[in-house]
């Protein structure tokens, strides 16, 4: 009779945890899989995919008045109308499908799903709660290995007034959409929900207490995409803070550390995302975390207990959904049918659906300096095509980032619509070491804005600047 329960135990149903338990399941291992919110995790439920399905749909009042530049009739203001409500039932119901596939997935290969909240009792011990009856007998399992894949959850500053602003998460289900509306911070979250509310019609606000968001991306990048927002109408303040909120007679009031003050209907914090580790039972099972409070592990993601494992966003290394799952897909494999399969956290494409989108592969202009030394830059900005004849003022950024010894592209970095269906197609080539020499010798499609990628010729001779703007009269 086997010693456990379960040869390998998955806390947590997200994305990481799906593909960890599926690719055990499948290697023949007897798989427990506990989740206590719902399957799929952020990326499904509040996080990747309802953001794009809303980008998507935010996108639509400036596809409607590019019509006219095409020949047209321009639809009067009054007869377009957004029903908030259907896209947020639209959108659930979306979701639930894809809960389902996510269950049927797991079930498929032969694991066994709890719908519950998973605590360790010691190293190989779990009691398993039902988050609907938390006064119920915890059922108890035992596992030879597990894994922890709980992911992370929003954050909000310790202000006062702070519990009347909300989240990511609390975006997703808004009940009335909020016609005016500040953003806190300056990471991906806040610039992508910056724009999904301008896009629906809201007058955004965006702080951030730094020189100027997106910390981490190409300078160019960062520099590009602001001044885009701000044409676009977004209210963008760097080197500005919240202080505090307040309810008022027709909204909130948002005092900032500068004295000035927002009126708005929604403070939403993008300011950052903790670990989810509380009350999991770490302690009682001796798992150890870092200096941030995420779940330390080594490089083959093992914690400081031989037999427990941590993948994703609780380990807060680089909190991505496909490195969740590729993570998930090495450590099963590792676990239960070595293949020496790994995982490469060297050239991670990513994307920024903001408006225009950010996409990257490779190291900054920044990074690649100190990494290599001497660069070369190759940079491009230029109106896409459509909007030769739609009218409108948006400019899209390329740029190519070469190691001088080497001539090796070590960065590509694009700020423009689709950004991140074009960096995807040349993360391979960057993956694969590809020199300038090769993008040059790269026939282009045309007319696309990809091709630009593989016909810059002439180096950029210093960072890109803003044009400067004339003075409304």
């Amino acid at each position: 009779m086997p010693q456990y329960d379960f040869d390998f135990f998955v806390i947590g149903g997200g994305s990481g945890g799906t593909r960890a338990s599926r690719i055990a399941a499948a290697h023949g291992a007897r798989v427990g899989v506990a989740e206590e919110r719902y399957l799929g995790g952020t990326c499904v439920n509040v996080g990747c995919v309802p953001k794009k399905l809303f980008v998507y749909a935010s996108h639509f009042p400036e596809e409607a008045g590019d019509a006219a530049g095409f020949g047209w009739d321009p639809i009067p203001a009054n007869a377009v109308r957004h029903d908030w409500g259907k896209l947020i039932a639209n959108k659930n119901a979306e979701i639930a499908r894809l809960n389902g596939i996510y269950r049927r997935l797991i079930e498929g290969a032969g694991a066994k799903i709890f719908d519950k909240r998973a605590k360790l009792r010691d190293a190989h011990t779990l009691e398993l709660v039902d988050p609907k009856l938390p006064h119920a007998p915890a059922e108890i399992v035992t596992a030879d290995k597990i894994l922890i894949a709980t992911g992370g959850w929003p954050t909000k500053p310790d202000i006062p007034g702070g519990e009347l602003g909300i989240t990511s998460n609390e975006c997703f289900f808004l009940e009335r959409f909020p016609e005016r509306v500040l953003v806190v911070g300056g990471g991906y979250i806040a610039v992508e929900f910056a724009g999904i509310f301008h896009g629906f019609g809201a007058a955004v606000t965006q702080i951030y207490r730094g020189d100027r968001f997106l910390r981490g991306f190409d300078g160019d990048c960062r520099a590009f995409l602001a001044e885009e927002m701000r044409k676009k109408g977004v209210d963008l303040r760097f080197r500005a803070d919240i202080a505090g909120i307040e309810q008022t007679g027709d909204g909130l009031a948002a005092a900032l550390k500068d004295g000035h003050t927002v009126h708005c209907d929604a403070v939403m914090f993008a300011t950052g995302r903790a670990p989810l580790t509380r009350n999991l039972g770490l302690e009682a099972a001796g798992v150890a975390l870092d200096g941030k409070g995420a779940i330390a592990v080594d490089a083959g993601w093992r914690t400081s207990v031989p037999n427990i494992f941590a993948i994703g966003d609780v380990t807060d290394r680089l909190n991505l959904t496909p490195v969740a799952i590729a993570e998930g897909h090495a450590l099963a494999d590792a676990l239960f049918n070595p293949s020496g399969r790994s995982v490469s956290y060297e050239n991670v494409p990513t994307c920024v659906f903001s408006q225009p989108n950010l996409g990257t592969v490779g190291l900054t202009e920044e990074d690649a300096a100190k990494r290599h030394g001497a660069v070369d830059i190759y940079r491009a900005t230029f109106r896409p095509m459509k909007h030769t004849l739609s009218g409108r003022d948006e400019q899209t950024m390329m740029k190519l980032v070469v190691d001088r010894a080497s001539q090796k592209v070590v960065g590509l970095h694009i700020v423009g619509p689709d950004a991140g269906e074009i960096v995807q197609g040349f993360a391979v080539a960057i993956k694969m070491g590809a020199t300038k020499k090769d993008f040059d010798a790269t026939i282009g499609i045309h007319p696309t804005a990809a091709e630009e990628l593989v016909t810059m010729r002439t180096k950029a001779s210093g960072p890109w600047q803003a044009p400067v703007r004339k003075a409304a009269e």
